[in-house]
């Protein structure tokens, strides 16, 4: 009597039958059912950001001002303090999600810092200095001193990698970045302690905060970033196929140099505009990637967005929260981010699956 023959596991489907495409079909639909509840989310930040804040209105006396402008004490709170501060809430939000996005897709590092190019210790030395060197006391001054010293630490640390081993590798670039960053600090150091004004201007900008920020600030910052997210957008699919390997990039027909500038440029230009408006920010770009990950799964054309609206999101709703619990003096939104966000990032760092990359 024959043997039956053993039973054989079937193969599975070659890529492009239909079980292939409903999948991806489906994994997009979810990725845009998660990015449609983001943009709620963001909008809701915005709507609070508008409606709370130390000085006490309702909701009513808000939309009123809005829509007629109200009295003239209700057209300053909400024109000239509520609405500005916003603006620049999302600018920033947006920033530093796409930057933290890029940073960590490039360096394959799950705990990489949009801030490891020395952008922020650049941007704060460069404050220091128009303190202590020039006696600047201009808060619009103070952004365009920022601005220019975010620029010019990452334009040191590119030129020092490039004389080196080139970026084709992000390690040389992480390396360069924190060799600036502790350079940069320390010359910072000795300028806040030579001199009580530049302290106390230090003080008050390293803290982070979108207190007193106005339209201006906005205006100034508002083409870096532009030019940032628009090189972020373009530099999606690079990212995907790096995320693949630097050899199967290359079979693949991708340009590892190119993507690799191109990349840092918008992370550059993305942090420089975002630490200048409302100084050094953390845990915004470290977490935020690893949440839209999770949420809408690894391919960077949904990752990159969804961290602009987490972005948004967290950094409008910690600065609400500041303002209620701070009183008249409120709580800088850099202080709320890192309370909240330490213990929030050691439960995501726990978690295997969110850090991955």
């Amino acid at each position: 009597m024959t043997a039956a023959p053993p039973l054989r596991s079937p193969a599975p489907p070659p890529t492009g039958t239909p079980t292939t495409r409903t999948t991806r079909r489906l994994s997009a639909l979810t990725a845009l059912t998660a990015l449609a509840v983001m943009t709620a989310l963001a909008l809701l930040a915005v709507g609070a950001s508008l409606m709370f804040g130390s000085s006490r209105l309702s909701p009513g006396q808000v939309i009123d001002t809005l829509l007629h402008g109200g009295t003239s004490e209700l057209h300053a709170i909400v024109y000239g303090v509520r609405i500005p501060r916003t603006v620049v809430g999302v600018i920033v939000g947006v920033c530093l999600g796409v930057a933290g996005a890029l940073m960590q897709g490039h360096t394959r590092n799950p705990l990489a810092d949009p801030g490891i190019f020395g952008v922020s210790a650049g941007a704060g030395l460069a404050v220091v200095v128009g303190v202590y060197l020039l006696g600047v006391t201009s808060t619009s001054f103070d952004v365009l001193f920022a601005l220019a010293g975010a620029l010019l630490a990452s334009i040191a640390v590119f030129t020092i990698t490039a004389a080196g081993s080139g970026t084709a590798s992000p390690l040389p670039l992480a390396l360069a970045g924190t060799a600036v960053s502790a350079l940069l600090e320390a010359l910072t150091s000795f300028m806040v302690l030579s001199d009580r004004d530049a302290l106390g201007a230090y003080r008050l900008w390293v803290v982070g905060s979108l207190s007193g920020r106005e339209l201006a600030t906005a205006y100034a910052v508002l083409p870096f970033a532009a030019a940032g997210l628009v090189l972020a957008l373009l530099n999606t699919r690079a990212l995907d196929n790096l995320s693949l390997g630097t050899e199967m990039a290359q079979g693949l027909g991708q340009n590892i140099r190119t993507a690799r500038l191109t990349g840092l440029a918008a992370i550059t230009l993305l942090t420089a505009a975002a630490t200048a408006a409302a100084g050094p920010l953390g845990f915004v770009g470290l977490v935020v990637p690893h949440l839209a990950r999770a949420l809408v799964g690894s391919g960077h054309r949904y990752v990159v967005p969804a961290s602009a609206l987490l972005g948004i999101a967290l950094v409008l709703s910690a600065d609400v929260v500041g303002r209620l619990i701070g009183g008249v003096g409120e709580v800088g939104v850099g202080i709320v981010l890192a309370v909240i966000g330490g213990p929030f990032f050691v439960h995501v760092a726990r978690r295997r699956s969110l850090v991955a990359l």
